[in-house]
């Protein structure tokens, strides 16, 4: 298991000190879901010398998924809030970073982690064998290892939108929607880009202790 878990951590750093190239652009993808959580009364406003006051008893409204892509060297993120997070919702998801998102790209280099709708094969369970054929060669992914989400660049962002946008109560899919949407374009406004500094000779020295012996 280590050394699979260190072959495939190696290949994910080697894609990390790649240069920019807009032929070849390296896009970390994840996603994640957020429990939708209606107000039962409405909050009492801040006021001087007082915070929000709002009840502790609240009303489920089922959930949301969060898609997103982030491509670390250009600070540019990508987000789609979708019911559900199956494989035809990936599916959808990357056409549209093929085709709208990454149009001029030869191949995009995707990250991610191996979930079992995050594979080609999906895109045949939401188009036609040639569509689905046309997108699938327009890119290629590196999967992190198990346990090794950490590598995945995309999950970072989805840890600072949980902590800046949704740390609280959202009630509808349309409310969270927005919030993302305005929470993605500040972010690429200011094209705030990954400063990854781990490589692979860090992991020799660091991780040493998940490296087989020989």
């Amino acid at each position: 298991m280590n050394a699979e878990f260190v072959c495939q951590m190696e290949e994910v750093l080697d894609i990390y000190k790649r240069l920019y190239d807009p032929k070849r652009p390296i896009v970390c993808v994840d996603e994640s879901s957020k429990q939708l959580t209606k107000e039962v009364r409405k909050s009492l406003p801040a006021c001087l010398g007082q915070v929000l006051k709002y009840d502790t008893e609240y009303e489920r409204n089922g959930t949301a998924s969060i898609f997103m892509a982030f491509e670390p060297l250009q600070g540019q993120r990508f987000t789609k809030i979708t019911e559900r997070r199956t494989q035809v919702d990936w599916a959808i998801f990357i056409k549209d970073l093929v085709d709208n998102c990454y149009s001029e790209a030869e191949q995009i280099i995707f990250v991610m982690d191996n979930l079992n709708t995050h594979h080609k094969s999906s895109l045949y369970e939401a188009f036609e064998p040639a569509e689905a054929k046309r997108i699938a060669d327009r890119f290629e992914i590196h999967y992190t290892p198990k346990h090794g989400s950490w590598l995945n660049m995309a999950e970072i962002e989805l840890s600072h939108l949980n902590r800046q946008c949704l740390d609280r109560r959202i009630g509808e899919r349309s409310e969270m929607a927005a919030e993302v949407e305005a929470w993605t374009n500040e972010r690429n406004i200011k094209k705030i880009i990954a400063d990854w500094q781990f490589t692979t000779t860090d992991a020799r020295i660091k991780l040493r202790r998940l490296y087989p012996q020989i």
